[in-house]
C-alpha cells in the first residue's frame, strides 16, 4: 500500500516534470533553415510565453508539438512520450490534449455559440446531447459568457468571439491550451479580459499555457517564464522581470520595439 505522503510526492515529482520536452530540433524547409537546435522543457501547469520577429520559427515550433510537423532532426516528448515518431492515428488521440486559440478565433458562422462550443464534443466523445448541454453552459459561464449560447458568432464583437473560441478550445479537457495572438485586433481593454483568462485557466483548471504573442503587455502579465527565438535559436529563457532586465541588444530592441539603423536606413535616404 502506498501511503499519503508517497501519494504526495508522487504527485509532486510528476507535476515538476516536464509535460513537453523540445530536444535540438532542426527544421528546413527546402534551403531556408527555421528551427536550429530547438531545445526546451515546457512544465505542467505553467504559462509559456513565446516571442520572436516574424518568421523566427514560433509558429513552426508550435506545430512540431502538435505533431503537425516532424523534425529533420532531433525529439519531441509529451507527457513522457516521443511523438515525432508516432503514427497518424495515435498523433490524433494526442492532439485531442491539446486545445487550440486561432488568431481570429475561427468560429463556425453558421453555427450558434453554443453549437460552436459544442461542436469538438459531439466529433470526438459519446456523450449524451444533455451532457453536451451543461459543459457547454459550463464553459460559456467560464469565460464569463453564460448567456450568450443562441446568439450568432456575427452578433458578437472581437473580444466575444474569442472567449467564445476559449470556451470551444478547452471544451474537451484540453491538458495544454495554444494561443496564437489572442490580443490581436483587440482594443486594450477588452486584451485585458483575455489575459485575465487565460491567469484564470491556468489557476481553476491547472491548463498548461503556451502563447505566441507580439503583445508585450501581455507578455509581462500572463506569462510564468518568456522565450524569445531569434533566427530558429532560443537567445532568451527567463520570468518577466529578467526579460525587462536583460541588456542582450537583441532581446532588448524587441521587447521595447526599437528597430535598428539597418532597418531605418532605406527611411532615411
Amino acid at each position: 500500500m502506498i501511503s499519503d505522503c508517497g501519494l504526495s510526492r508522487q504527485s509532486a515529482s510528476r507535476n515538476s516534470m516536464p509535460l513537453i520536452k523540445l530536444i535540438n530540433l532542426h527544421k528546413s524547409f527546402a534551403h531556408q533553415r527555421v528551427l536550429r537546435g530547438v531545445t526546451l522543457d515546457i512544465v505542467r501547469g505553467e504559462v509559456l510565453v513565446i516571442i520572436g520577429a516574424s518568421g523566427s520559427g514560433k509558429s513552426v515550433m508550435l506545430k512540431h508539438i502538435v505533431g503537425l510537423l516532424k523534425p529533420d532532426s532531433g525529439e519531441v516528448w509529451f507527457d513522457g512520450q516521443r511523438i515525432d515518431t508516432l503514427p497518424e492515428r495515435e498523433l490524433m488521440r494526442v492532439r485531442r490534449r491539446f486545445g487550440f486559440l486561432f488568431q481570429m478565433g475561427a468560429m463556425f458562422d453558421s453555427l450558434t455559440v453554443a453549437d460552436n462550443v459544442a461542436f469538438p464534443l459531439v466529433e470526438h466523445t459519446n456523450k449524451k446531447p444533455e451532457e453536451i448541454d451543461a459543459l457547454v453552459k459550463k464553459y460559456l459561464g467560464l469565460v464569463g459568457m453564460p448567456d450568450m449560447g443562441r446568439k450568432m458568432p456575427a452578433e458578437l464583437s472581437g473580444g466575444q468571439r474569442k472567449r467564445a473560441a476559449l470556451a470551444r478550445a478547452i471544451a474537451l479537457g484540453p491538458d495544454v491550451v495554444l494561443y496564437d495572438e489572442p490580443t490581436t485586433g483587440l482594443d486594450p481593454i477588452r486584451a485585458d479580459v483575455i489575459n485575465e483568462l487565460i491567469i484564470k485557466l491556468q489557476r481553476e483548471l491547472n491548463i498548461t499555457s503556451i502563447v505566441v504573442t507580439h503583445d508585450m503587455i501581455s507578455a509581462f502579465k500572463v506569462g510564468t517564464r518568456i522565450v524569445m527565438l531569434h533566427e530558429g535559436k532560443i537567445v532568451f529563457e527567463g520570468t518577466p522581470q529578467e526579460i525587462q532586465e536583460t541588456e542582450d541588444p537583441i532581446v532588448k530592441r524587441f521587447v521595447l520595439g526599437e528597430a535598428t539603423d539597418e532597418e531605418l536606413a532605406t527611411l532615411r535616404k
